[in-house]
């Protein structure tokens, strides 16, 4: 008799989050300061579809590394993608605070003051924090600040591993 093997779900846990980035070298700096030093994979887009899927000019030529913790499973990486085109369409650019349409990466850090220290000293831009936060299943020290891109990013005072737990938050009532 074989042991069971786990059900497979549906969709797979947040794999990356894509960000278009005017530098690649320079956002490769702050995501690598924040701890996002192991290359997944790093290179040129060159198939010819990639224009066509990222929704780009056909002439365009993307350059791109996907970023990870190391020693980490291949999940909550950062993907830097540099897309090089004639026109590029423009974005509003990110300033403030949490916008309607807009994703915040999310981190887990151990120190939010170093953390935050490191992301501003490598081209980060302050937002908010770090402030206490009371929720009703915790408290905690958090940050908003934006990369050198505008991305909003929410530094959150946990321990790391935390990340990888699988128990959902519970509130007593």
């Amino acid at each position: 008799m074989s042991p069971a093997q786990p059900s497979q779900p549906p969709v797979s846990p947040l794999v990356r989050a894509a960000l278009r980035v005017a530098d690649l070298g320079r956002s490769r700096v702050f995501y690598g300061a924040l701890g996002l030093t192991e290359v997944y994979f790093e290179g040129a887009l060159d198939a010819e579809v990639a224009p066509a899927l990222l929704g780009v000019h056909a002439s365009a030529r993307t350059r791109c590394a996907i970023l990870k913790t190391p020693g980490q499973p291949n999940f909550g990486m950062v993907g830097l993608f540099q897309i090089d085109e004639p026109q590029p369409v423009a974005r509003p650019g990110g300033s403030g605070g949490f916008q309607v349409g807009e994703a915040a990466l999310v981190f887990y850090v151990a120190d939010i003051d170093h953390a935050l220290t490191t992301a501003l000293l490598n081209g980060g831009a302050r937002v908010s924090g770090p402030l206490h936060f009371v929720m009703p299943h915790r408290a905690q020290q958090e940050a908003m600040l934006r990369d050198p891109d505008g991305v909003l990013i929410n530094l959150v005072e946990r321990p790391p591993a935390e990340s990888f737990g699988y128990d959902p938050v519970r509130i007593a009532r």
